[in-house]
């Protein structure tokens, strides 16, 4: 749920006000509850230590995503774009296979991860046009970013406070889009008060508590399982874009949705099977 309500709050901001505001907005709100903590438990100064990885995984993980994701759904729906974001497993796997992080794949997960693939391919085939190219560009953007994150948080970052991470990265992100934020601000009296509740929704739930148990996840299952949420997003997201903001259930959707969700089960449930051997 942490992780599929985003795509329907980010939609809802998008129609009244900047991605450039929402990720402002939700950055800041999210390092604001954050820093405090991370102060209080002296796990700044180890982040500090490690500021070129920590700027690093902000760029990748929180800035580029966040507004590329702001940018797509102001073209596409909120489902759909959950759906072709369910290609950051495979993206994740095959560099996690680069850089040695994973020696032996089970058949079953790839079986999983292919499925979850042909699915993702079946909505662009059948639910884009031909001027939703920039979007989508956005979209693989997005991929590349969230599939690159837990690998640098598991490889560079994963002796330093998950907490001190996040609440640094956030807080880069936070000031770092203010400029722009201040140049596309919108007239506070022209935006619904749901934009604006979305964006606190997206800083509070969507960001400080979803990082959190991000850097909770990668530790205790890797980097590559850690993107097989994203099978699990879209079930979320395409339920609220039905059924909140009166989405259209597509051909795309009906083809991709079930091969997403058969993948989703396969890959996990080859995660399950290694855990236990291992155990």
């Amino acid at each position: 749920m942490v992780w599929g309500i985003p795509y329907l709050l980010i939609r809802v901001a998008v129609e009244s006000v900047s991605p450039a505001v929402v990720v402002c907005g939700r950055t800041a709100l999210a390092a604001v509850l954050l820093l405090p903590i991370a102060a209080a438990r002296g796990v700044l100064g180890e982040v500090l230590a490690h500021w070129r990885w920590v700027v690093t995984f902000a760029a990748v993980e929180i800035a580029v995503p966040f507004l590329m994701l702001g940018y797509a759904e102001r073209r596409l729906t909120s489902s759909l774009t959950a759906l072709l974001i369910a290609a950051i497993p495979f993206v994740a796997l095959a560099l996690a296979r680069l850089v040695g992080l994973e020696a032996r794949i089970e058949r079953r997960r790839l079986v999983g991860l292919g499925l979850g693939v042909v699915g993702v391919g079946a909505l662009a085939g059948l639910d884009l046009r031909s001027d939703d190219a920039a979007a989508l560009g956005a979209v693989g953007l997005t991929v590349l970013g969230y599939a690159l994150g837990p690998i640098i948080a598991s490889t560079r970052l994963k002796d330093v406070s998950g907490l001190g991470v996040s609440a640094v990265a956030l807080a880069l992100n936070g000031i770092g889009y203010l400029p722009l934020a201040w140049i596309t601000r919108p007239d506070p009296a022209g935006v619904p008060a749901r934009a604006w509740l979305a964006v606190i929704v997206l800083g509070v739930v969507c960001s400080a508590l979803a990082f959190l148990a991000f850097f909770a996840l990668v530790a205790e299952v890797g980097p590559a399982r850690t993107t097989v949420i994203t099978f699990v997003n879209p079930v979320v997201a395409v339920v609220l874009g039905v059924l909140l903001l009166d989405e259209p259930v597509t051909a795309g959707l009906l083809v991709g949705f079930p091969l997403v969700l058969v993948g989703s089960w396969l890959a996990t449930r080859g995660a399950r099977a290694r855990v236990t051997l291992d155990t």
